[in-house]
């Protein structure tokens, strides 16, 4: 693409034109233009990290590196992270697999991309599919391939494999997932897992909301199944669970051959992540679980809240099962453009939450909604503005 500059002409990559645009910053925009938006559209916490998070961010303050470091993080917080994994995950670095920290899990994915795909090469994404995911395989000059999901958004196995070719490189799964909040199964994941070794295809892993989990439902890490680590990246975060979305910090566990190919990325775009993010999330594992598990049980009482309160728009709207993460994805019974429906719930009840288009839902009105970003009493207000836009909007 070329625009002028004077007598000349400057072009633009023909590549990124094709990228979608990020909404989340176009509905922050809408929010800042309309003073006393609550939104339900950004995907945080509410909490920040824990104090041993900051006392080792303080420590290295006193007795700072100014230098770069390993490209694939701290030896301090890979071993930190190795013995996390094998307690909490099942999975055991080391057997064929390297753990590799980078600056959060969409730099995992970015750099799983760049390293297991060529141009015109395809990567097969669940649908809804986490839009940054999208982005990251058309920036790769890859093509994402999106599958249709079945009952309550859980992976259709038959349709992933008729949709495999011979470009096919990789499958991705997100569980709990983003945007629909679904917890897939071990028993699909062992089986897509499985479906992809014999493909000889990876499987990508994004395990972001491992700790967001409610009514039961059990998260399962596919990097931990014997015979798996040749062909399973699994990613992961501290910007969910320990509040960190600020700071940077995720982390893969990765095949062996794929390290030096991840480490040329990472050098290239990063060199290494955050030194002082490292030893505060170092300190973040010395608080472990534990510390997030009050906040999770606080989120399955807001979670309950929110259900009660949609309930009373089930007859214009279709609410699937979700018990995991911190969304819902709402499909609501309108022919309404979603972004139109999304600048009116901004405009008229001060409310805002996120259209199901930027998650590949071209097909009807969907919008997707957070409830971990706020204290309990403003997503109650804020969920009790969405009812009612929704209600006045859709059944006039």
């Amino acid at each position: 693409m070329l625009y002028p500059q004077g007598n000349l002409h400057m072009f633009v990559s023909d590549r990124m034109q094709s990228v979608q645009s990020p909404v989340i910053p176009i509905v922050g925009k809408l929010i800042r233009d309309h003073a006393g938006t609550i939104s339900l559209g950004q995907g945080v916490v509410h909490y920040g990290p824990p104090r041993q998070a900051f006392d080792r961010a303080s420590g290295f303050l006193e007795n700072p590196q100014n230098k770069y470091d390993a490209v694939e993080g701290t030896q301090e917080l890979r071993g930190r992270l190795e013995k996390k994994l094998r307690s909490e995950n099942g999975i055991e670095p080391g057997g064929g697999s390297r753990i590799f920290v980078t600056a959060g899990a969409n730099m995992g994915f970015m750099n799983a991309v760049f390293a297991v795909t060529d141009p015109g090469d395809e990567v097969i994404l669940l649908k809804p599919y986490y839009f940054n995911h999208e982005m990251a395989i058309c920036m790769a000059n890859a093509r994402p391939v999106a599958v249709e999901t079945g009952d309550d958004c859980q992976p259709d196995l038959e349709a992933i494999e008729k949709a495999v070719t011979p470009r096919t490189r990789a499958v991705v799964t997100i569980s709990p997932n983003n945007p629909t909040g679904a917890v897939y199964g071990e028993p699909v994941l062992r089986a897509l897992n499985a479906l992809c070794r014999d493909r000889g295809l990876y499987h990508i892993h994004d395990e972001a909301y491992e700790y967001f989990t409610y009514e039961g439902a059990v998260h399962f890490s596919p990097g931990c199944i014997e015979g798996s680590s040749g062909h399973t990246i699994s990613l992961f975060s501290f910007s969910k669970a320990y509040g960190f979305a600020g700071w940077r910090i995720g982390y893969m566990v990765l095949p062996e051959p794929l390290f030096v190919p991840v480490q040329k990325a990472q050098d290239t775009i990063l060199i290494c992540p955050s030194l002082i993010g490292q030893a505060a999330a170092s300190g973040a594992l010395e608080a472990g679980a534990a510390y997030c598990a009050p906040y999770v049980r606080e989120m399955a009482g807001v979670r309950r809240l929110v259900l009660n309160e949609l309930e009373r728009i089930r007859d214009v709207c279709t609410i699937p099962a979700s018990k995991g993460a911190f969304y819902f994805l709402l499909r609501l019974d309108t022919s309404m453009d979603p972004m139109d429906l999304v600048a009116r719930l901004v405009k008229e009840y001060g409310v805002a939450a996120i259209p199901g288009t930027t998650f590949g839902m071209d097909r009807g009105c969907y919008l997707r909604i957070s409830y971990g970003a706020l204290e309990k009493e403003t997503v109650a207000l804020g969920i009790g503005r969405l009812v009612e836009g929704i209600s006045n909007i859709l059944r006039r």
